[in-house]
């Protein structure tokens, strides 16, 4: 030691920083060694650059490199690193004046020469203190690069002074020794710094060894060139990154440099453990800034309905100037959801064209979540209903198609996309709705799960095509030639008919009619006042829970005055009304069974057996 130590107070502002560091900035305690590792780095990159330009250098056979070393009997910590190193003025600058820190100017610097370098991390003068909330007593040991250079101790216990003085022995670079308080002796055992490192400095470009061991042992892939990285290497990163044992459906490698700088991998599991009902997904997309972990799952980077990504998020443009714990509510992470969600939405379309069979095995095991984004999320639903796939009339069983497709099946003077509900294929095939739709030759799309009809309810309209429920009395049909041959009741007996359906259910239903839909069936039910048809019923129903209660019954019943039970009705009424009444709420019950609106179903059976005891006495 030089018998001439120096004595120094910590600037002001220094002071205030060191007082919020210690007492309040972050709320994990272990955060202070990704700080002095990613510090390290720095000093590492800023030798590296260095050493294009001068050739003179202290040390030059060192390897670029970190060490650390643990001392659990001594309770201390020690971090090494064979960078750009600092001198006495330095010291002052970078650990004692928070204004001048090292890595600002360098940075800086980089400006001035119109470059930029991604590998520099943090700001020095700020995270550094993040150790004096573990440390009793901190030890710097450095010696700058230049080979006139000098070595130096700076120390401080944090109250509010430190020293620097001249020292023998010290390699280019930085040692920094940490003196452990006793709450804090955890920090000088190997298996807890080896698990921190794993967890926050993984991907740091220089090699990091504790206690001799490399620790480091994965590569950044995501900072590198897609052209560069084998199958192999997204998978092995993949399966590290995410914890599974299965190779990825699917991977997006995504590099911009505006509206920000971003690079990321992002992942899409081969399963859902969401649909096989054992957890709820979670979203694991690290946040890192220049390969140093800012939040391993940071909420709002992705919105919730695309919670089964997994993966890989780097951007440079994080502000790292305090701390790098608390991005929540940052104005970037709502921007970096922006532009990442965009081109994810964008990667799955493209998907869906050129790698048809693998976008259907996605649609298998996530379209769930897909549905739920077009159902609830307002700013991505053109996006999102591109990427909707369904069962559809004009395909066979099985097969899906999507809303492009479908549109490019249309006839010219179709004016909108049709749908219909059903709980399966067999049982909307069954229904009275298809009837006029097959009979013009029209397709239909068939949604079978109970979201789908909130889904198509919420998108509304598709590239300028309304979409509307087939079931719905906005559809307009044009006349078609039926069976004339088929007998059918006269404009009177109609008249009558409907007069005196209308009366007799008139607790449940708003007026009788009859149209062009029915070919073969002799009722269904459609829309009236702007309801939209049965479909929008089951919505308001689906939004208003089970104890909602529905508004004002507002359906109209269509009749099919060539349907044999039809004309008997007519028939019967006059002859006998009270089984005439039967047999009218018996098809009104099987109408709104048909429309999936019939909620109690007791009424209809005790209907059914007033029927059969009718028939078998007679």
């Amino acid at each position: 030691m030089s018998t001439k130590p120096s004595s120094h107070e910590f600037q002001a502002e220094t002071k205030q920083v060191l007082d919020i560091v210690v007492n309040s900035l972050y709320k994990d305690k272990e955060i202070f060694v990704r700080e002095l590792i990613s510090n390290a780095s720095d000093a590492l990159e800023k030798f590296r650059r260095l050493q294009l330009t001068e050739k003179d250098v202290c040390d030059d056979n060192l390897d670029l490199e970190i060490t650390v070393s643990t001392d659990d009997s001594g309770n201390t910590l020690t971090i090494q690193d064979f960078g750009i190193g600092m001198d006495k003025e330095e010291l002052v600058q970078n650990l004692g004046t928070i204004a001048h820190s090292g890595s600002k100017d360098f940075m800086e610097a980089l400006k001035s020469d119109g470059e930029k370098n991604e590998a520099l991390i943090g700001k020095f003068g700020v995270g550094f203190y993040s150790v004096f909330m573990v440390a009793d007593h901190v030890q710097v040991f450095t010696r700058n690069w230049k080979k006139e250079g000098k070595n130096h101790c700076w120390e401080s216990d944090g109250s509010g002074t430190y020293k620097i003085d001249e020292v023998d022995g010290q390699r280019r670079g930085a040692k920094i020794v940490i003196k452990l308080k006793e709450d804090f002796s955890e920090f000088a055992k190997e298996d807890r710094i080896k698990e921190i490192i794993k967890k926050y400095s993984a991907f740091v470009q220089f090699p990091i060894s504790l206690n001799g061991e490399k620790v480091n042992t994965v590569d950044a892939i995501w900072m590198r060139s897609k052209k560069d990285i084998t199958d192999e290497e997204y998978e092995e990163f993949y399966k590290f990154q995410s914890n599974e044992y299965e190779a990825p459906l699917m991977r997006m490698h995504f590099s911009a440099d505006a509206p920000l700088e971003i690079n990321s991998i992002l992942f899409v599991p081969k399963r859902n453990m969401e649909k096989m009902g054992l957890f709820r997904n979670e979203n694991k997309v690290s946040l890192h800034c220049r390969k140093v972990l800012i939040e391993a799952e940071p909420k709002g980077l992705f919105p919730e309905w695309l919670r089964f990504l997994r993966g890989v998020v780097d951007s440079s443009d994080i502000p790292l100037n305090v701390s790098r714990e608390t991005m929540q509510d940052s104005e970037l992470l709502r921007k970096l959801n922006q532009v990442l969600t965009k081109r994810f939405l964008r990667f799955l379309n493209e998907q869906s064209r050129k790698e048809e069979e693998t976008y259907l095995e996605f649609w298998g095991e996530f379209g769930m979540l897909i549905k739920e984004g077009a159902a609830t999320d307002f700013t991505y639903k053109d996006d999102l209903a591109k990427l909707l796939r369904f069962e559809s009339t004009a395909l066979d069983a099985g097969k899906l198609t999507g809303l492009d497709d479908y549109m490019d099946r249309m006839a010219s003077d179709q004016d909108e996309i049709l749908f219909l509900f059903g709980k399966s294929r067999e049982s909307i095939e069954a229904g009275p709705y298809l009837e006029a739709m097959k009979a013009r030759g029209i397709e239909v799309l068939l949604c079978t799960e109970q979201v789908d009809e909130y889904v198509m309810q919420t998108i509304r309209e598709y590239k300028e095509k309304k979409i509307i429920s087939a079931d719905s009395d906005e559809v307009k049909l044009d006349k078609i030639d039926q069976d004339d041959e088929k007998e059918t009741l006269g404009k009177k007996e109609i008249k009558s008919l409907c007069k005196w359906l209308k009366e007799s259910l008139k607790e449940k239903i708003s007026d009788v009619e009859t149209g062009d839909r029915l070919i073969d069936s002799p009722v269904c039910i459609v829309g009236a006042d702007g309801m939209g048809g049965a479909s929008a019923r089951r919505v308001m129903k689906m939004m208003q829970g089970p104890e909602g209660g529905m508004p004002a019954p507002s359906m109209k019943l269509q009749v099919n005055p060539k349907n044999p039970i039809i004309r008997g009705l007519s028939d019967l009424k006059s002859k006998d009304e009270p089984t005439a009444l039967l047999v009218a709420n018996q098809l009104l019950d099987n109408a709104l069974a048909s429309a999936n609106l019939l909620d109690d179903p007791k009424e209809m059976i005790a209907r059914s057996y007033q029927a059969l005891e009718k028939i078998t006495a007679s």
